[in-house]
């Protein structure tokens, strides 16, 4: 057996033994929502615009037990899903959760993010979330979902930061030296993990790393499992994130957690310092905001596409007015003045900016421009802006 072999059957071990994530089985569609998760709202992320079409295939690249290829199925009525994981015991759980959940556009295979070539076709989006990470060889698993994007599609990934992980591995490292030859007993590993945490002094740094930012989730014996125990992670930084990237031949998009790489949140209070970083090309600007603020990157979350694609560029009135809304698709509490955005962020809504999200979610009927939205309910193209600002509205451009 080769080591990449290897270190496949051992992390397959780990979630036969572990099922990841342990969210509960429900007899209902899960609750809330991930827009990244959504086709129409991640396509506009990464396009500026609502997708052509509602029917595409999309591929959950290492599903575990189905968390997410669940979402993908709820909240995409038109979509066919596809889940592929190199556990069977993740598998297993995943196909129960998708029953007992009624998702029934999903099949799944029992197969590695290297073995995706055996799919039939390519797929308008690829999720994968937590998976190239823990691969022998990620460069080639990326590769190998590229190669079954779809021209023009997106893929989601998910993969860990090595600065806000740095208490992790330092744990990671302890427990493996202690379990010696019972490296790979992931339940030894587990106890003996948790005895080491308990032994330590409450003010050690990885105790306090470890209450303050995972001890809830890692109460569960799989949590915990994923996090100390695992036989192969690969953390990144800036640097090595974007040789992954370009190894891919895809494009970078964006991160989808936009928020974090905004440098003015950190040092915005020293206008010079912007100054100085306005003139760092983006990846020098990324790899600044993860040096100053180490402990929040504990992963990246981004898109990638396959050209050719258009991005649509709403910065010229005549063409925002010109553009056909609908209400997006990932908000709670709708319909309120007050209401959460993809984001789950409080947004506090003007009463000329609800009259006119009102038109916009009517909108899927009648198909009017914003202008002319914007004229039926005696609103501004800077209150439409606002709505776009917020993401509280999706735009397809005039023919």
């Amino acid at each position: 057996m080769s080591d990449s072999q290897s270190i496949s059957a051992s992390v397959a071990k780990l979630y036969d033994t572990y099922p990841f994530p342990p969210e509960p089985l429900l007899d209902e569609p899960p609750p809330g929502y991930n827009w990244r998760w959504n086709w129409s709202a991640a396509y506009a992320f990464c396009m500026g615009r609502k997708p052509e079409t509602q029917q595409v295939r999309i591929l959950d690249a290492g599903c575990g037990t189905g968390v997410g290829t669940e979402y993908l199925v709820h909240l995409n009525p038109e979509v066919s899903v596809t889940g592929i994981d190199l556990s069977a015991g993740a598998l297993a759980v995943a196909q129960e959760r998708c029953r007992r959940s009624g998702a029934d556009r999903v099949e799944f295979h029992h197969l590695s993010l290297f073995d995706a070539e055996q799919l039939p076709g390519q797929f308008d989006l690829i999720n994968c979330v937590g998976v190239l990470h823990h691969t022998p060889d990620p460069i080639r698993g990326i590769q190998a979902l590229a190669a079954k994007l779809a021209p023009g599609g997106i893929m989601h990934i998910f993969v860990y930061a090595e600065l806000g992980r740095w208490e992790i591995q330092l744990m990671q490292r302890a427990i493996a030296l202690l379990q010696g030859d019972r490296r790979g007993d992931y339940r030894d590993g587990v106890q003996l993990g948790r005895a080491l945490f308990a032994a330590l002094p409450e003010n050690n740094r990885l105790v306090r790393r470890e209450n303050e930012r995972w001890a809830m989730e890692n109460q569960r014996d799989e949590c915990f499992a994923d996090m100390y125990v695992h036989p192969q992670e690969i953390d990144y930084n800036i640097e090595t994130l974007f040789e992954l990237i370009d190894a891919s031949g895809l494009e970078f998009l964006g991160f989808s957690n936009p928020r974090q790489w905004d440098l003015s949140t950190l040092v915005g209070a020293n206008p010079d310092i912007l100054a100085r970083a306005a003139h760092l090309p983006d990846r020098q600007r990324y790899r600044l905001i993860e040096l100053l603020n180490p402990e929040a990157v504990t992963h990246y979350e981004f898109f990638l596409a396959k050209p050719p694609f258009t991005r649509s560029d709403w910065s010229q009135e005549d063409a925002l007015m010109a553009a056909i809304p609908e209400r997006h698709p990932c908000m709670d509490g709708w319909p309120s003045q007050c209401l959460f955005n993809c984001d789950y962020q409080i947004i506090n809504l003007s009463a000329e900016e609800f009259r006119l999200l009102e038109a916009c979610d009517a909108n899927r009927v009648h198909g009017r421009s914003l202008a002319e939205i914007c004229q039926a309910t005696e609103t501004t193209p800077q209150e439409a802006r606002s709505l776009l600002d917020k993401q509280l509205i999706l735009l397809t451009p005039k023919n």
